[in-house]
């Protein structure tokens, strides 16, 4: 499990920063959405133990204001899908396993409604249910 805090993801940068910073991105990582999936496609089992990763992003309630806070959703769950597959985006097996990745954010003040209204996008089904809001790739706009 690793811990993001959410005053580190306040800015594009911030985000690039941290997230190569913890998850250990490689040197080649170019700081930008694309390459953020594409890295976390990619973890290497030290990272991952071969297993999968858990992110959790403390004190998100600030990120709810943040312009990029819909983007950063649909990033993750990108990175996560593509790590969750066992072939690539061709269709073709991947000489690696699925790795298992999810990305929690936890909130002070929790209002579903509101953290639904902002991360609800086109390429998203989000579902909500008691105490938690879901976000997940939409298969009929990505695969």
């Amino acid at each position: 499990m690793y811990r993001f805090e959410s005053s580190d993801l306040m800015t594009e940068e911030g985000i690039y920063r941290s997230f190569a910073g913890i998850l250990r991105f490689p040197g080649y990582f170019g700081r930008n959405w694309d390459a953020l999936v594409d890295c976390l496609d990619d973890l290497c089992g030290e990272v991952t133990g071969g297993v999968g990763v858990a992110g959790v992003v403390q004190d998100a309630d600030r990120l709810l204001e943040a312009e990029h806070f819909p983007l950063f959703v649909s990033v993750l769950c990108q990175g996560a899908d593509r790590a969750n597959s066992a072939v690539d985006l061709d269709g073709f097996p991947l000489d690696r396993p699925a790795i298992a990745e999810h990305f929690v954010f936890e909130f002070r003040d929790f209002d579903r409604e509101k953290v639904a209204s902002q991360i609800e996008q086109p390429d998203l089904i989000v579902t909500t249910g008691d105490g938690f809001v879901a976000a997940a790739l939409d298969p009929d706009e990505w695969h």
